[in-house]
């Protein structure tokens, strides 16, 4: 009994202090109890709602309806639990009406039927409701009004919620989708790319950026896609959200962009022009405070840099500069063949003083990529801004796209440039070989019957179908080119080009490249490749004249492409074959420069495997009215005049003087003759060949004449050679122009 009055006790408190209101119904809806929480939500003191039916707790304009529902209820009584989704108002004694949530409760008592009434106020709820609808009510708007796609995901992949735009684009409503997934929207392959997207999302627990595609009505449309997670309390991903721009027109525009940058590009074969075009090009493309390209040269192994023109002034980063890939980011992005980003220009990997001189420029970022053309790299593009961080991952794509056309572009305009330097050398050639059909013209006949000449003739004759190399020694003026040139014409390789190369008239440091060629970026200046001699009379010959004046220190080289028939241009490495006859000419003693160190004995042998030695014209003085008759013939045509006679006194006069320049002396002073000539007969100014032995007959001579004797004796002793350390300048103590004036002026 106790027990039951304990219990009982318990239901009566918890009737009494119950959160809800509560009351206790009859039959007919007459209120039995209630509690004190009903007093507080309808205003009524509890004696004042004792024996009332409930309707009185009714709005008005519902109490004429509740009596029959009420009576419905108790026909078939079951409980009705609370959220049952009917929208219930309850009114209060000062006539104000609210929202109430209500649970009926059948109960079977002794005294008959009853019915257990829990009334709660859902006021607050109602307006908390209304707030979280206004708020998705707002945000709704906001997304219906944002011209990007967004959307909702749960776990699953199951949209929650997408904006106006995602309902225009794909055609659905959101009230359908919601609940659906991208399986019931888009292609197999479409959904699966999405939905791994998400997947990467949800297991990096960061935003991601993408670029999807999806179909449209139009066509495919690319859209530009951030994904992000939507975590609960506690950090755990309990949604997807995406929010997509479409990027299909810019992308179009892109595409456009870099198409019109490769025609540019491609168009420029010229690699200077190329290198001006690509500057220009990628100012339309990123915007950058500093550019470099750099090309890799396969014989030095590194990337050679040429820095394109910027829109700031900063210190030349010198053109000709050369990086070691293994220490630099250009080489880096060069072996690996991808970008790489240096947000701040400091990496313990590289070069710390390469760095530094960026820095000194005061860039502080910089992007470099890879340049590759048909799956070969070909060198970097660099290019740097004066910002840290500076780099975006859109730009850096963008920027690879650029360096792809780069590539293409690039490797047209190397091989024009090689192209453009194998048409030189045919050039080069067609030109040696229009200049030798010129020379066989002027000079058709070796001119003379004399003895010495017809033994030189005669060695002529025997070397030339051998191939043997030939040293041709003589005088300034012999006609040591003649005799080369006639032995190249009665050899084998008459077919092909004879060079010539006169090393007394090329500058030393020149030389080198001259004869063997440069490669690219070899020296300052060496911006295209140079074909040298050598290889320009490949299965020709080649003809060196004034071979004494090669400088020592080019001498071994020449010695070894002789002896092994291979050699590598300057700036090279790749070796060389070469087939050549050489004729090498000079008009100084090479055995005594030999003996006074001034020219390499083993190079001396090389040369003197057969020996000509041309006489001077003073020892084949007969030849000279032959000589006289060609010359005349050639410059009356040459002037337009006619000359038919020779004064016997003017030929006995030219054919006693010894002509120390010989032939080329012979041949100038005829020159000046016939231009002096105004009628039929040669007119000689026979007063310039006055010979010593006529002069001693005169009046005594004066001191000016013996010094102009004596200047002409030395003359003859050196064989006509005025300058050089062997030349009559020398002898007489005298400067070269000194010498030249006391002769001439006298």
């Amino acid at each position: 009994m106790a027990t039951n009055l304990e219990s009982s006790g318990i239901l009566e408190k918890l009737f009494e202090f119950a959160p809800d209101g509560l009351f206790l119904l009859d039959e007919q809806a007459a209120i039995l109890r209630c509690n004190a929480q009903a007093e507080r939500i309808f205003g009524y003191t509890r004696a004042e709602m004792l024996g009332q039916t409930v309707e009185m707790l009714v709005p008005e304009r519902f109490r004429r309806e509740h009596p029959d529902r009420r009576r419905s209820f108790m026909t078939s009584p079951q409980m009705r639990r609370m959220g049952s989704g009917l929208e219930l108002i309850g009114q209060r004694k000062d006539g104000s009406e609210f929202p109430v949530d209500i649970q009926l409760s059948p109960l079977e008592s002794a005294e008959g039927a009853r019915i257990l009434c829990v009334v709660r106020d859902i006021t607050e709820r109602k307006k908390a409701e209304k707030a979280v609808e206004q708020s998705r009510l707002r945000m709704q708007g906001i997304m219906d009004n944002s011209p990007a796609v967004i959307y909702l995901k749960d776990l699953d992949g199951r949209f929650v919620t997408v904006n106006q735009k995602f309902e225009e684009l794909f055609g659905v409503k959101r009230e359908s989708l919601i609940g659906k997934t991208d399986y019931d929207l888009f292609p197999k392959e479409t959904a699966e790319c999405f939905r791994a997207n998400d997947r990467q999302v949800l297991e990096a627990k960061k935003p991601i950026e993408f670029e999807e595609v999806a179909p449209h009505p139009d066509g495919p449309r690319t859209y530009f896609s951030v994904k992000f997670p939507i975590c609960d309390g506690n950090g755990a991903p309990c949604n997807v959200a995406g929010i997509s721009t479409d990027i299909t027109e810019r992308k179009r525009a892109r595409e456009a962009l870099l198409l019109e940058v490769t025609n540019t590009l491609v168009s420029q074969l010229d690699i200077r022009q190329f290198l001006a075009a690509l500057s220009t090009s990628l100012h339309q493309v990123v915007r950058f405070d500093l550019a470099a390209l750099a090309l890799f040269d396969p014989a030095t192994q590194k990337l050679k840099v040429q820095k394109l023109t910027a829109p700031f002034e900063a210190e030349p980063t010198g053109e000709e500069m050369e990086i070691d890939p293994e220490r630099s980011p250009s080489g880096w992005a060069f072996t690996a063949r991808e970008p790489l980003v240096l947000n701040r220009l400091r990496d313990e990997r590289f070069d710390a003083d390469l760095l530094a001189r960026w820095a000194r420029l005061g860039l502080k970022s910089g992007c470099f990529l890879p340049i590759i053309s048909r799956d070969r790299p070909l060198g970097t593009l660099t290019v740097f801004r004066q910002q840290e961080d500076a780099w975006t991952e859109k730009e850096v794509a963008l920027l690879r796209q650029f360096a792809l056309q780069v590539g293409v572009a690039l490797e047209n305009a190397l091989t024009f440039s090689q192209l453009t330097i194998s048409r030189g050398l045919l050039e080069e050639e067609k030109r040696y070989l229009e200049e030798e059909l010129r020379t066989e013209y002027e000079f058709e006949d070796i001119i003379g019957e004399s003895r010495p000449l017809k033994v030189v003739l005669k060695q002529v004759e025997t070397v030339a179908p051998t191939g043997a190399t030939v040293l041709i020694q003589g005088e300034t003026g012999t006609g040591k080119e003649l005799i080369a040139r006639a032995i190249h014409h009665l050899s084998p390789r008459r077919e092909r080009t004879f060079v010539r190369l006169n090393c007394a008239a090329i500058p030393t440091g020149l030389l080198e490249s001259e004869l063997f060629g440069h490669e690219r970026g070899a020296f300052t200046g060496a911006l295209n490749q140079k074909i040298g001699r050598l290889e320009l009379a490949h299965h020709g010959t080649l003809y060196l004249d004034e071979v004494g004046d090669i400088p020592m220190e080019l001498q071994p080289k020449l010695l070894r492409a002789l002896q092994e028939r291979e050699f590598e241009r300057l700036g090279g490495t790749r070796t060389i074959p070469v087939d050549i006859r050489l004729i090498a000419a000079t008009n100084q003693n090479l055995e005594q420069m030999v003996q006074e160190k001034r020219f390499r004995s083993d190079l001396y042998y090389r040369l003197k495997v057969f020996p000509i030695t041309l006489p001077p014209l003073r020892e084949r003085s007969e030849d000279v009215p032959r000589l006289v008759h060609y010359f005349i013939e050639k410059y009356s045509r040459r002037l337009n005049k006619q000359i038919e006679t020779i004064p016997p006194e003017a030929l006995r006069a030219l054919s006693k003087w010894p002509w120390p320049g010989n032939i080329r002396e012979l041949e100038n002073f005829i020159e000046r003759s016939v231009i002096l000539t105004k009628g039929p007969a040669l007119n000689v100014p026979i007063s310039e060949l006055k010979l010593p032995s006529e002069a001693s007959s005169e009046a005594p001579l004066s001191l000016e004449h013996a010094d102009r004797e004596h200047i002409l004796k030395v003359l003859r002793e050196a064989k006509g050679v005025v300058g050089g350390p062997q030349g009559a300048a020398a002898r007489l103590g005298l400067r070269f122009v000194t010498a030249f004036c006391q002769v001439t002026i006298s």
